[in-house]
Parts: C-alpha cells; sequence; structure tokens
C-alpha cells in the first residue's frame, strides 16, 4: 500500500537530483545531511530508491514514515469555526473524519457513481490513503440519515481571480462545492436537500460573494441539481475533459451569487 516515506542521507544532494529519486523533496539539513520526503507506492519502488542513491554513492543515515503533511495554508478552511452539526429537514451533516473512509467507500466504488468522479482507487485502503489527506478532510462534509452516510460533499473556498492591485480584495471570497450521492436515496431530494445547505454555509455563514460546481455534460442528474438550487451554466466547455473510457467530454460549470440563491425547503426528486 502506499505511504509517505522520510529518507535521511548524508551530505547536500543538488536539487537537479530530485527527478532521479521519482521526483522526492529535498530539504537540506542544518547537519550537513539531506532529508528526501516522497510518496512510495510499494516494497518494489523502496528498493528501487535506494539502489538509485547506492549508485550515487550516498550513504544512507536512516529510513522512517513521514507524518502527513500539514495542508498549504490556501487549503486551510473555514468549516471548523462553524457550528456542527448541521441538521436539515431530513440530513444531518458534520465535517468528514477518517473514519468516514468506509462508508463513502461502499457507494463511490460503485460504476454508476464512480463513472463520473475524478478518481477511481482500486481497494479500500488505497481510497482510505486517499480520502484521510488532510487536506481533503478540511474540505469534506458527510450527510446522514438515520446515522447512516447517504452523501459526501465538498466545499472548498478559494481566492477569486483579482489584478494584483486589488487581489487582497478577492481573498477567500468565493468557493467550489460538489456532491457525491449513495444510489439507495436517489429520487427522493437528499442531494437537492443537502446541497442548498452547503450554499446556505457558503452565502448565510461563510459571507461568501460567489459559488462554482463543475460537472460532466453528460452527468444530467448533477447539472439539473445545480439548476434546481439556483446555479447558472456560465460555461460550456466542448470536448475539453478526458474520460478514463478515452472519450473527450463537454463540461459544465455553474455559479451563483448570493442574489440568486433562495433557500426552499420543497424536495423534488432527484
Amino acid at each position: 500500500m502506499s505511504s509517505r516515506c522520510e529518507v535521511r542521507v548524508d551530505g547536500h544532494l543538488d536539487e537537479r537530483w530530485a527527478a532521479v529519486l521519482d521526483g522526492f523533496d529535498l530539504r537540506h539539513d542544518a547537519d550537513g545531511t539531506t532529508t528526501l520526503t516522497g510518496l512510495v507506492v510499494d516494497q518494489a519502488h523502496l528498493h528501487g530508491l535506494l539502489a538509485r542513491l547506492r549508485d550515487l554513492s550516498v550513504p544512507l543515515l536512516s529510513m522512517q514514515a513521514a507524518p502527513a503533511p500539514e495542508p498549504p495554508a490556501q487549503l486551510k478552511q473555514p468549516l471548523a469555526s462553524l457550528t456542527w452539526p448541521r441538521p436539515t429537514d431530513r440530513l444531518v451533516l458534520r465535517p468528514a473524519t477518517s473514519d468516514d473512509a468506509e462508508g463513502t467507500w461502499r457507494y463511490r466504488r460503485l460504476e454508476t457513481v464512480s463513472r463520473w468522479l475524478t478518481e477511481v482507487p482500486a481497494s479500500l485502503e488505497a481510497y482510505r490513503l486517499t480520502f484521510e489527506q488532510p487536506d481533503r478532510l478540511a474540505t469534506t462534509i458527510v450527510a446522514t440519515l438515520d446515522g447512516r452516510i447517504v452523501a459526501d460533499l465538498m466545499l472548498r473556498v478559494e481566492d477569486a481571480w483579482a489584478q494584483t492591485e486589488v487581489a487582497h480584495v478577492a481573498h477567500r471570497t468565493q468557493a467550489e462545492i460538489a456532491w457525491v450521492l449513495d444510489p439507495d436515496v436517489t429520487g427522493q431530494g437528499y442531494a437537492t436537500e443537502a446541497a442548498r445547505e452547503l450554499l446556505t454555509i457558503c452565502f448565510d455563514d461563510l459571507g461568501l460573494r460567489r459559488v462554482t460546481a463543475t460537472c460532466f455534460a453528460d452527468n444530467v442528474p448533477s447539472w439539473r441539481l445545480m439548476e434546481r438550487i439556483g446555479m447558472r451554466r456560465e460555461s460550456h466547455a466542448v470536448q475539453d475533459a478526458l474520460h478514463r473510457t478515452g472519450r473527450w467530454m463537454d463540461t459544465f460549470i455553474y455559479a451563483a451569487l448570493p442574489r440568486d440563491w433562495s433557500p426552499r425547503s420543497d424536495h423534488p426528486e432527484v
């Protein structure tokens, strides 16, 4: 299973060796050593890395598992500052934890769901490694129905584009949202209910000025949901995204401003 590894060697390696050493990050330490940090896919990968160090005549000092990296400042999200959990009419939303990996993998692994997802890990173990990354957990919310996870949602706060002189005004003023629903509960309005709550969080709680969402044009239920919650289609990109089937597909970008959004309590079919 993939894991982050930290290798310490004697001497200060030149940065040009990073490409030879599988793109590992190089840190020159004050004691004259170099620490290499990166993702090791399996034992064969690790043995190959150590063999290259030997070929370079670089003395190996130590090797250990690397701690999970802190999310960069721009990825740290404000969700922790909000009041949780957040009940809607029928659901309860809360920030995801590492314990939610198996509950979300249960439906994400299904072909009817995974065909629209960016990545489809081959196993629960591989999925857990991705799901538990700090930057992902910081932007993931789960929706539960009677204690069972029925959806996971993304809310990622980000900077809006701005010219340099006014970039500080655009800092963390918008968000991208997304959702994945358990097929067992489709057609009952749960995705609509959860997505509307995301907009409530964005506009009412976080005070953001703009929210966007993206999907494949062929993912009709997703873009219909975007329209149902008051988002408007702003872009239709033609054959700009390569699907894992080898087909170049169209994508839609939707967006909403606070003036476009109106929370409602009805539950249309989805």
